[in-house]
């Protein structure tokens, strides 16, 4: 039988079922390697594999084939350093939940998000949550931050999960897709998801506010269906997302601003930092490109460890 993994919890994965829907808790056969790529997990959500369901294992299924990903989104293992964890898979496009407040979200993690799902080529729209919590002065910035990365060429949404502005915009954006919804703890993904889906009233928490930094409410990544052919992918909060196999000579390829103008510079191999006639940061200064996100690419660039 052929199905799509919808939950993964470690060494249980549950699939559904391609021609029925049918949920079968499945284990993988074996060991299972992935061509050039270490990773701390074998198996993701939005996988499609290969699976058998043997009578003797009481209606367990067992997998013994996983087709080749059209994509996926990809981070640094928390439990192994030199290990990457693949977030999910096979994905139409992904929704970055973002905030400026209560926690504030750091250009520098938006944009190595938007690095990494680049290199996989997976459209970002990114969902700036929490707007009930603005006063005017960060409303006008909200649309300037908007502003900089639509110029880019990421569109953007304003949007409170608990007054409902926006939630419409982004339920039109998931029709007939799966999308993987991501950000970091405590930027409401939960909420929102609840106001998408109300009847899977999901567990939502409070912000700390001891540490202004999110509970984690979602333990492993899950597809929910949305409605049919409609689905969407919630993952554990992201504390930090390290960039993985992308080397430094690559990375301005990833910034569509800066990989409009590469060969433009004087050298080739010109890294944008020092080097005399390089076209980017001539940009920079003409403000053709917005400074933070110049600021992010430096940062990653000089990064060894690739964290933020």
């Amino acid at each position: 039988m052929t199905g799509i993994v919808v939950k993964s919890t470690g060494s249980w994965y549950l699939v559904r079922e391609t021609s029925t829907g049918k949920l079968h808790r499945c284990r993988l056969r074996g060991k299972f390697k992935n061509k050039n790529l270490k990773v701390s997990n074998p198996l993701a959500v939005g996988d499609q594999v290969d699976f058998t369901v043997e009578e003797q294992t009481e209606g367990a299924g067992v997998i013994h084939h996983i087709e080749p990903r059209r994509n996926y989104i990809i981070r640094r293992s928390v439990h192994k350093a030199e290990h990457a964890h693949i977030v999910a898979a096979n994905l139409d496009q992904a929704l970055l939940v973002v905030t400026l407040v209560s926690p504030a979200t750091s250009f520098g993690f938006i944009d190595r998000f938007l690095v990494t799902a680049e290199a996989y080529s997976i459209p970002v729209t990114l969902i700036f949550n929490k707007t009930d919590l603005y006063d005017q002065d960060l409303s006008e910035y909200q649309d300037q931050v908007l502003k900089m990365y639509k110029r880019t060429g990421y569109p953007g949404l304003r949007c409170s999960a608990h007054s409902g502005e926006g939630v419409e915009e982004v339920d039109a954006l998931l029709d007939g897709k799966v999308s993987l919804l991501s950000g970091h703890s405590g930027v409401g993904k939960s909420t929102l998801i609840n106001a998408l889906v109300p009847d899977l009233d999901l567990k939502t928490a409070e912000i700390s506010e001891f540490s202004d930094k999110g509970v984690h409410t979602t333990t492993f990544a899950e597809m929910l269906e949305v409605r049919p052919g409609t689905y969407l992918i919630d993952t554990p909060g992201i504390k930090e997302l390290g960039l993985v196999d992308i080397p430094p000579g690559q990375l301005a390829h990833f910034f569509p601003e800066m990989r409009a103008l590469l060969n433009q510079c004087r050298y080739h191999n010109c890294q944008h930092v020092h080097e005399p006639g390089c076209a980017v940061r001539e940009a920079v200064d003409k403000g053709k490109i917005a400074l933070p996100r110049y600021d992010s690419y430096v940062s990653m660039l000089n990064d060894d460890d690739n964290r933020h």
